[in-house]
């Protein structure tokens, strides 16, 4: 049924359930992940004028290539094949256009749950993935858990 799964990663440490999630459908129709991080040009908005547009960038990206590298290590102990992909643009529509492109069957990603006015003032890139994503979209409530696992633990399950 699923071929390609898409995992977008914010590049926080609550990631780690939802990466475990795909790695386990992944597993079970063997199937290939594709992580992706998305630098948000539209932060840029957000900072101090005298901050330089290559910095940010780069700290960004650096963000973006750990996140991934998280992503591989947890596959890895379920040799899983994994693509990994570092995008620019607007997080939501880079998500829908790096699906399209690379023909993934599904999306699979965390959102913080947001309501009430912080949803209306930030958005939900979660909620505009699945009203414009053109596979299904498995949306999962991020966690306190870190991406990392602690040592000794299973790589690829779902925190208790």
């Amino acid at each position: 049924m699923y071929h390609r799964i898409l995992v977008p990663t914010d590049g926080s440490e609550s990631m780690r359930g939802v990466v475990a999630h795909a790695i386990e459908l992944a597993t079970v129709h063997g199937a290939e992940i594709h992580g992706l991080y998305v630098v948000d040009t539209g932060r840029y908005a957000t900072l101090p004028v005298e901050t330089t547009w290559d910095g940010v960038t780069e700290m960004l990206r650096e963000e973006g290539e750990q996140s991934l590298e998280s992503i591989e290590r947890m596959a890895a102990g379920a040799d899983i094949s994994v693509e990994t992909a570092i995008v620019e643009g607007g997080p939501s529509n880079e998500i829908v256009e790096y699906a399209r492109e690379h023909d993934c069957d599904t999306i699979v990603m965390g959102t913080h749950g947001r309501g009430g006015i912080d949803r209306l003032l930030l958005g939900s890139v979660a909620e505009r993935v699945v009203r414009t994503s053109p596979v299904p979209v498995v949306t999962m409530p991020v966690s306190d858990v870190p991406l990392e696992p602690p040592e000794g633990e299973p790589q690829t399950r779902l925190p208790n």
